[in-house]
């Protein structure tokens, strides 16, 4: 099973308090925690009795497959088995028989803390058999929920994770419906509906409620308001058609209901830090059953469990627009670059695939007072706000130093003791040239940055041999210089994102790059957008272009 929260045994006794089957949590020593009361009356035992104890010691007359929940403990794999015995009740019964389900409970640190056993006594009459196999299907769905809700970082997804994951286990048709951003009560604010979910029978039928983007919310002054507000669950069985009516005030949706035959509702908040983040919406229509008390429970469980997941993709998405707007700002557009007139360059900044990994990366170009221009392409560690805040914090002190006239490897020197100095702890690999209107001959220096590719007169990509010195902000720069032997042609700086694939060398990327087929006439813009349609495909990471050729020379 996956970790379970604090109060988890609350949770099942929630679930399995009043079911007809026998519900136990034993720790790893196989000592009870926990006993249901039907356990305790079908044992003839009160639960306190079993409390720290082994079933040896409460039970002797019954031969538990202690193997069995052993293994459970070890691998985590649920199982089940038949137990056998006589317990201190009276029974019609020499000889009694269990058929038993066990579970591995894990706490919120990964430590194995015990099991769970759900057991239905097959002596007693059959139609006993559909509880247990009712509560070994609620343990598994809360079970699955960790892995299948919130898997990734958006909250579109999230919500159709969720609506998907109860339908059709919970219930005939779902939505999730958000509150508007920085909302903190649902009293007062209608809700839009961001996902959808119905088993196939009742598509068509329910047509009518699929209205995802639009502002739904449920009526002022209800009862249904009013506890979603208060972070309760709020559930309705037997709905008549006046209650439709005034649950649903526009008249198409409630209309569908009926011809829908949808008969329950059961409301569950999304609340994550005192916050209301929207609504799990669960409706049950023609021979399902109403929703029981047991329902509730797993339907608040579910709603908690995504409530968290939403939480974190709405502050991540919020902290990715964020980081990408100040990426942009800080990063001059390409036909704004600084540069003298004897020089040519362009650049692009393209966020990874899944848009997850922003703030790190940059380019800069600077033409400085005594001829020179200064070509910057670097990338910080981590991503994020504090990453593009950083690499606003390195652009600005590369600058700083190379309007003073430094050579490369003093810039890179007196920027590493500078930020080092300063307590900042993200580091960057940055690579520094400095070249007059000729390009062709550029004075270089590396802080842990991955070699610039030339891009020969000849159509031939190489890269060019850099003294590599440690990152910036590490404290221990020493860097060397070297010169470009070549003349002519175009020189291509990047970051690792265009390169760099998860589970493979980096020689490998480096390979794609100079085996490409590039005319080094093209314009600048055609040879990086060449470049990007080539290499960047899958990236996991951000990437920064920046090429520059001398236009005399």
């Amino acid at each position: 099973m996956p970790p379970v929260d604090v109060g988890y045994v609350d949770l099942l006794r929630g679930i399995v308090e009043d079911a007809a089957v026998g519900f136990a949590v034993l720790d790893t020593e196989l000592r009870y925690l926990y006993v249901n009361p039907h356990m305790a009356r079908s044992t003839g035992l009160p639960a306190a009795a079993y409390l720290g104890r082994t079933q040896h010691e409460v039970l002797p007359h019954i031969q538990r497959p202690d193997q069995v929940l052993r293994d459970v403990i070890r691998d985590g794999r649920p199982r089940e088995a038949v137990v056998t015995g006589r317990t201190w009740v009276d029974s019609p019964y020499q000889v009694r028989e269990w058929r038993c389900v066990y579970h591995r409970l894990v706490d919120g640190t990964g430590k194995v803390v015990g099991v769970a056993a759900v057991g239905l006594e097959i002596s007693e009459p059959q139609q006993y058999v559909y509880e247990l196999e009712r509560a070994h299907r609620r343990l598994a769905l809360l079970d699955s929920a960790a892995s299948r809700i919130g898997t990734g970082t958006d909250v579109a997804g999230t919500c159709r994770e969720l609506a998907d994951f109860v339908v059709p286990e919970l219930a005939d048709a779902a939505g999730v419906e958000l509150s508007p951003p920085d909302t903190v009560s649902a009293r007062r604010t209608p809700t839009r509906l961001a996902a959808y979910a119905t088993r196939p029978g009742l598509v068509s039928g329910l047509a009518a409620l699929d209205a995802r983007g639009e502002l739904v919310g449920w009526p002022r002054g209800t009862g249904s308001r009013r506890n979603l507000a208060a972070g309760r669950i709020w559930r309705r069985n037997a709905i008549t058609a006046a209650q439709w009516r005034s649950l649903i005030p526009r008249w198409a949706p409630a209309q569908a209901c009926l011809t829908a035959r949808v008969h329950s509702v059961l409301l569950a908040p999304l609340v994550a830090d005192g916050r209301v983040l929207g609504i799990l919406l669960l409706a049950r229509a023609g021979d399902s059953g109403p929703f029981s008390n047991e329902d509730a429970t797993v339907a608040r469980e579910l709603a908690a469990r995504a409530a968290r997941a939403l939480d974190r993709a709405v502050r991540f998405e919020r902290e990715h627009t964020m980081a990408l707007e100040l990426q942009r700002a800080l990063l001059a557009e390409p036909g704004q670059l600084q540069q003298h007139a004897g020089v040519e360059t362009t650049a692009r900044y393209r966020p990874a695939d899944d848009g997850s990994m922003i703030g790190g990366d940059w380019y800069d170009v600077l033409a400085l007072p005594d001829g020179r221009t200064m070509l910057v392409i670097g990338d910080v560690m981590g991503h994020g706000v504090d990453a593009a805040v950083a690499m606003s914090h390195y652009r600005s002190t590369l600058r700083a130093l190379a309007l003073a006239g430094l050579s490369p490897r003093h810039i890179l020197q007196h920027a590493d003791r500078m930020v080092a100095d300063s307590g900042f702890e993200r580091v960057a690999t940055c690579f520094l040239a400095l070249g007059d209107s000729d390009v062709a001959t550029l004075t270089y220096a590396s802080a842990g940055h991955l070699p610039p590719a030339w891009l020969t007169p000849q159509g031939e990509i190489r890269l060019v041999p850099v003294p590599v010195g440690p990152p910036l902000g590490s404290g221990l720069g020493r860097y060397e210089q070297g010169v470009t032997p070549e003349r002519g042609g175009v020189l291509l700086l990047y970051t690792d994102g265009l390169v760099e694939r998860r589970g493979e060398d980096i020689d490998c990327g480096l390979a794609r790059l100079t085996g490409l087929s590039l005319c080094p006439t093209d314009p600048l813009d055609k040879i990086l957008d060449t470049v990007l349609a080539r290499l960047a495909g899958g990236s996991e990471d951000d990437i920064a272009l920046l090429a520059a050729r001398a236009v005399r020379g």
